[in-house]
């Protein structure tokens, strides 16, 4: 820094901080350590809001509270959330001032990526950075005007698809794919039915025509949907990983597969149903219910809750298996391991023993098995009132979570009805 005073003043938000050119220069901010390497206010402009030459002073139209808590990270070398402040405003603000997520301490990660995970908006850095440096950047804009009208474009055709509320061509999108997803569970039911197999045995051309053809049309709608999304995505390799792409690419496959073997063996009917791999491959087909999931809020209330309570699903998951190989064990020794010439052999071994435990201890009994001795009788007591007690604790969490989540997916539901309410009559 050539001009000003040997004394820098930031001005945050109203809030001022002094430093000195030394302070400066090693400042762990990567704005502010840029201040130090201008050599005119042309520069100085392009890292601040605004400069003042009498005072030596540097304006930056910034949240105060926000730079308060990135201060105290400067002195303490720990960084967290500010109270009563939306995790991605402040995330907004860290990036803003050179900071990464991963400053901010472990319970703070965790709390972003649980937040950022919520919103169907996927934030990167590069994104925030460029949103934060764009002022004075007009020139820029002009110059990649084309660009950004396709950008404009393939973002319409993106939201058209992959946000059903986003506009009324969307919500048409979607009442069209749902039509079709029912169209096809009722043809993948009916045709399990003996009279759809005894008609297609008296070979019924008509019948068996209609349902090839409703079929083909319904695999043809979701692989024609699946391609345009994939073109229109921001990014493909995001877009390959997500679980309900996975879903429709599950779902779209057997179809080509059943088609491709029936080319290959020819249209015997005996023999592709011979094949236990075709039938595998047709059942599969019932994925396409979850794509029921990108257009009804309980489903998607279900899926983010699994998504945020996975550690208390595992935490369930760890209880009931501890408590299942114990009283499996104390069962098979007290109904089978103890005496031989009255042994249950029911419970012959622990393994065995497993399928009693867990439908006692999640209260189903079945019935088809049960102990006969006094010992493992009360044993069966025990795991039944154990059973309650632990899957209780976990799922108490679980519940709260799901409330939480469907409140805010449908706040967001309105607010989307709102804005396309307000489309509609524009």
């Amino acid at each position: 820094m050539k001009f000003g005073k040997n004394i820098c003043i930031l001005n945050v938000g109203g809030t001022k901080y002094a430093f000195t050119r030394e302070v400066i220069k090693d400042f762990p901010l990567r704005r502010v350590s840029r201040l130090h390497s201008c050599s005119s206010e042309k520069e100085v402009l392009e890292v601040c809001d605004d400069y003042d030459r009498e005072r030596n002073e540097f304006f930056f139209d910034r949240h105060s509270e926000a730079f308060v808590f990135i201060m105290l990270y400067v002195r303490s070398g720990k960084l967290r959330f500010v109270p009563q402040m939306c995790e991605l405003s402040f995330y907004n603000e860290m990036i803003y001032w050179g900071l990464e997520s991963s400053h901010l301490e472990f319970c703070c990660q965790r709390r972003l990526e649980d937040r950022m995970s919520d919103t169907y908006t996927y934030f990167s850095e590069e994104d925030i950075k460029a949103e934060v440096e764009s002022r004075g950047e007009e020139d820029q804009v002009t110059r990649f005007a084309s660009d950004r009208g396709t950008a404009r474009w393939l973002e319409r055709m993106r939201r058209t698809f992959e946000e059903p509320a986003s506009s009324v061509a969307a919500q048409i999108l979607a009442s069209v794919s749902v039509v079709f997803v029912i169209m096809s569970m009722v043809i993948l039911c009916a045709s399990t039915l003996p009279d759809w197999d005894t008609a297609k045995n008296n070979t019924v051309e008509e019948h068996r025509y209609m349902h090839e053809i409703i079929e083909a049309v319904c695999i043809g709608w979701f692989t024609a949907e699946c391609i345009v999304r994939f073109i229109v995505s921001r990014d493909k390799c995001e877009f390959v990983r997500r679980p309900l792409n996975i879903i429709d690419l599950l779902a779209i496959t057997p179809y080509y597969v059943s088609a491709a073997v029936t080319a290959l063996t020819g249209e015997n009917p005996q023999l592709q149903r011979a094949g236990v791999t075709l039938r595998v491959l047709r059942i599969m087909r019932i994925f396409w219910l979850i794509k029921l999931a990108r257009h009804f809020l309980g489903l998607q209330t279900l899926g983010l809750t699994l998504r945020r309570c996975y550690r208390e699903m595992v935490m369930l998951l760890v209880f009931v298996c501890v408590a299942m190989a114990i009283f499996s064990a104390l069962a098979q020794l007290l109904e089978h391991g103890l005496d031989l010439e009255t042994s249950n052999e029911d419970y012959a071994s622990i393994p065995a023993a497993c399928w009693w435990v867990i439908i006692s201890m999640t209260t189903v009994g079945y019935g088809d098995m049960y102990p006969i001795t006094i010992p493992g009788r009360v044993l069966g007591g025990v795991c039944v009132v154990s059973g309650i007690v632990l899957l209780a604790l976990p799922i108490t969490f679980i519940y709260h979570s799901f409330v939480q989540c469907y409140h805010e997916l449908k706040f967001r539901s309105a607010r989307c009805v709102r804005s396309l309410s307000s489309e509609f009559l524009n």
